[in-house]
């Protein structure tokens, strides 16, 4: 066994910054204008255009972006929403806060994406939406979604977050049913710092998203006049200046993420131990984390802390939402989801970032097969 103890610290994530970043981020400063100015105008412009959506609203994080969809959907207290346990618990809390409650339903083995046959089920008398999640950047099933939507009347969102850049059969992920949410955390495939988009092709959508981040002011109404109870969900005007830069070469982001998920593809061909996330067919994933599925009986979380011990850090996506303690509290009723628990215990995220080099991703597949090695 070759021994790699100590011989390397990797980021496990890293936001690309380059000049040209930091010098929108400094003229927005010296413009006088940090909110609500010319900037959020033109990078919701751009990113409309970019997925091909009628319009895009900025906004302060993902969540927010979720949280005014479910808004403009409807839900509210008794109603019931269909969606995945495996995401990040934003997808869940963004209708949590108006009252609904949450029917999981399992996902699909091979993309992790919520399993369509499985959504269509569990419709009842009180089911008022769908969400659905581009896990991974990996598209989720949207046109069996959206035919499910239709047949039922159902309101069907979009959690984009992880997803900026994903293609489902030729179409930009993001716009789908009433409307959809990136997300610009600083480990995403680009970054605002902290920040959000919610694109919709619905007028009405994205009046009322609009309206409601900004404290339920109406754009026509005169300063200070309220037509509706709001949120301060707004973007700065430097958020949405780094937001232009970085996609102004997001083409380069994305290709240098997909040169180091294939560089993971590449070593990890031959390793029989490990399981990688399937791309769906005629579709393009926006790589967003690298996941490999531990195989045999090996222990997650032994794994990880070994790794942690050889220099390596990695981590576990994601731990289920209806196992999660506050979701326990609330006594929701949950339906056996084999495949979820079944993936959420046994998926590792190894360090993924642009600019990790071969060298590394040499030393940290290596570190992960001497790993497993100690594990039999």
């Amino acid at each position: 066994m070759t021994s790699l103890h100590n011989t390397t610290r990797v980021a496990m994530a890293a936001a690309d910054l380059e000049d040209a970043d930091f010098g929108e981020v400094l003229a927005a400063l010296r413009s006088g204008r940090l909110t609500m100015g010319s900037r959020t105008d033109a990078f919701e412009s751009l990113v409309a255009q970019y997925c091909g959506a009628r319009h895009a609203v900025a906004v302060n994080s993902g969540t927010a972006g979720l949280h005014l969809l479910c808004c403009a959907a409807g839900i509210g207290p008794n109603d019931e929403v269909i969606t995945t346990s495996f995401s990040f618990v934003a997808s869940t809390n963004c209708f949590l806060y108006l009252g609904a409650t949450p029917v999981f339903v399992d996902i699909e083995p091979d993309t992790y994406c919520i399993n369509p046959h499985l959504v269509e089920q569990a419709i009842t008398s009180r089911t008022k939406a769908i969400l659905a999640v581009d896990v991974f950047g990996t598209p989720a099933e949207w046109n069996e979604l959206s035919a499910i939507a239709d047949r039922h009347g159902l309101a069907l969102i979009a959690d984009a977050c992880e997803a900026l850049g994903a293609e489902y059969y030729g179409k930009k992920c993001g716009p789908f049913g009433i409307g959809g949410v990136f997300a610009f955390f600083p480990n995403k495939q680009m970054t605002t710092g902290e920040g959000g988009m919610i694109v919709t092709n619905d007028s009405a959508v994205a009046r009322t998203c609009r309206q409601l981040r900004n404290q339920g002011r109406d754009e026509e109404s005169p300063w200070l006049q309220h037509a509706v109870l709001g949120y301060n969900y707004r973007m700065t005007e430097m958020s949405a200046a780094l937001g232009i830069a970085q996609l102004r070469r997001i083409d380069v982001l994305l290709e240098k993420r997909r040169r180091v998920s294939e560089m993971y593809d590449t070593l990890l061909a031959e390793e029989p131990r490990v399981r990688t996330l399937r791309q769906r067919p005629g579709c393009r994933t926006s790589h967003f984390v690298y996941i490999v599925e531990l195989l045999g009986q090996v222990h997650r979380d032994a794994v990880i802390r070994k790794l942690a011990e050889r220099g390596i850090p990695s981590r576990g996506y994601f731990a289920p939402i209806h196992q999660q303690p506050y979701i326990k509290a609330r006594g929701f009723k949950v339906p056996p989801l084999p495949v979820t628990e079944r993936v959420a215990s046994r998926t590792v995220a190894l360090p993924f970032h642009n600019n990790l080099s071969l060298e590394d991703a040499h030393v940290i597949v290596q570190t992960l097969r001497d790993v497993l090695d100690d594990s039999n």
